[in-house]
């Protein structure tokens, strides 16, 4: 059957209800009477873990591009998360990481990164958009189509749990239903062409466990990443280590092709400390505890749809989220690039109003600027791992890799080009700031400080963590 006692200009339908589509609802309350949220899940009350998100078992990080974003959004969410046992550390003061080119250096502060396990950031976002006596949420509910035309959306058909079918007429319609979207074989059903696509695929997959940190590193430990060489000719294999709430710490591992971590708990530790460029990793869980069981994914293929650029956009549907781009996530783009999206359009729409025939067109070309600076970042570094393209990086991609080598190698020893390359990665400057003649002039000089020899972690740190 379709609901007709609400006017469709009144009303908007957000498809999924995690990250990318709470913060979508958000955005939307200020120009609707109501958002029906249609998340395929049931959700759970408070930070638990749900079914259809099993990446929530792996390391997230807010970068403050993004923090940013659902902080105008959610005025007040800042202190939430903090409450809820979030930490906020400071970049690059607070992490400790192994680039391809050495050590960086903890520089003073320049931006940050807010840190918990996925589940507790899910459930405070959720709280507060949810507290909104305008958002509805239908769980076990899910999409199955489009109504309208190609001209114009003018609602959405969902299945219920039951096989009930049903369509919710509304004013926009909002595709955030992460990688499996359905959104290409949507508008074709309209009558509309393939979208263009891309995708780069480094055969990554990657294990996360959670840890009990020893009790002395429980509270203010630095962030530890060990990142690969993609340029070695090996696969490329990482780690995280990330202080989340309740004195815990969430390890990612990865690898790609040939250099994949397995699901076996007792080999954890192992490839921590024998398969990394560095075994730091692998030293501070000798004395943690596990919590958990070690749980492997390997969906990690970059794909990008470029909505934007298709000849013909239908009013009143927008796709965000990693259903329009979803990114490699050892770079931890994926929260940030959603934010900001979200943002834009609760900003496009505000701008150019809610009915204007190209108001739906204008916020997927506005997403597009923060998609395509995370896309660039990711490919950048992934098209150089073996096997991932048939004829290997291109030559505009070598010499973009050349050049952002150089940075990073300078960023090791010169704080103000560590900042430069820290306003790119936290998304919160565009990728130009790094071609200004200062930059460059700085680029071609190389580190003022030499290399370090070790990691630069205090010794207090290396005494709460057991390691001296």
């Amino acid at each position: 059957m379709t609901e007709h006692h609400t006017p469709e200009a009144t009303r908007a339908v957000v498809l999924g209800g995690s990250h990318t589509g709470m913060l979508a609802a958000r955005a939307l309350t200020e120009f609707v009477d109501r958002v029906v949220v249609v998340e395929r899940d049931a959700l759970p009350e408070g930070a638990a873990p749900r079914k259809c998100l099993p990446q929530a078992r792996h390391a997230h990080m807010l970068w403050s591009g993004g923090a940013r974003a659902v902080a105008e959004l959610l005025p007040g969410i800042d202190e939430a998360l903090r409450a809820a046992g979030a930490h906020r550390l400071p970049v690059t003061t607070d992490i400790v990481a192994l680039s391809r080119r050495g050590w960086f250096r903890r520089w003073p502060e320049s931006h940050h990164v807010i840190l918990a396990g996925r589940d507790l950031l899910d459930a405070t976002i959720r709280a507060q958009v949810l507290a909104d006596e305008r958002v509805e949420l239908v769980e076990r509910a899910e999409a199955v189509g489009l109504a309208g035309t190609d001209a114009a959306v003018t609602g959405v058909r969902i299945r219920t749990h039951d096989g009930a079918e049903r369509t919710l007429e509304a004013g926009l319609v909002v595709d955030a239903t992460g990688r499996g979207s359905g959104a290409p074989r949507w508008l074709s059903a309209l009558g509309l062409p393939a979208p263009e696509r891309r995708e780069v695929d480094s055969g990554l997959a990657y294990s996360s466990r959670l840890f009990l940190a020893p009790e002395p590193a429980r509270e203010g430990f630095p962030v530890i990443n060990v990142q690969p060489d993609p340029r070695d000719g090996k696969p490329g294999r990482a780690g995280f280590l990330l202080p989340i709430e309740d004195g815990r710490w969430i390890v990612t591992l990865s690898g790609t092709r040939g250099g994949e971590p397995s699901a076996d708990a007792e080999d954890f530790v192992r490839f921590a400390r024998e398969e990394l460029r560095h075994p730091l990793i692998g030293e501070l869980l000798a004395n943690a505890e596990p919590l958990s069981d070690v749980s492997v994914t390997r969906a990690t293929v970059n794909r990008r749809y470029f909505y934007e650029r298709m000849p013909v956009w239908p009013r009143n549907f927008v796709v965000l989220g990693d259903a329009l781009a979803a990114f490699n996530p050892v770079y931890g783009h994926g929260l940030a690039v959603a934010a900001q999206s979200a943002l834009l359009l609760r900003n496009v729409i505000g701008r150019q109003g809610w009915a204007a025939p190209g108001t739906a067109r204008a916020v997927q070309r506005a997403v597009a600027r923060p998609v395509g600076a995370a896309w660039d970042m990711a490919i950048g570094q992934d098209v150089f791992y073996p096997g991932v393209t048939e004829n290997g990086p291109t030559l505009r991609e070598r010499l973009v890799a050349a050049y952002v080598d150089r940075l990073m190698y300078t960023a090791t020893g010169n704080g103000r080009i560590a900042r430069r390359v820290t306003d790119v990665t936290s998304l919160e400057r565009g990728a130009e700031v790094l071609l200004t003649p200062s930059v460059l002039l700085a680029a071609l000089a190389g580190p003022l400080k030499p290399a370090l020899s070790g990691p630069p972690l205090t010794a207090e740190e290396l005494k709460a963590a057991g390691l001296r």
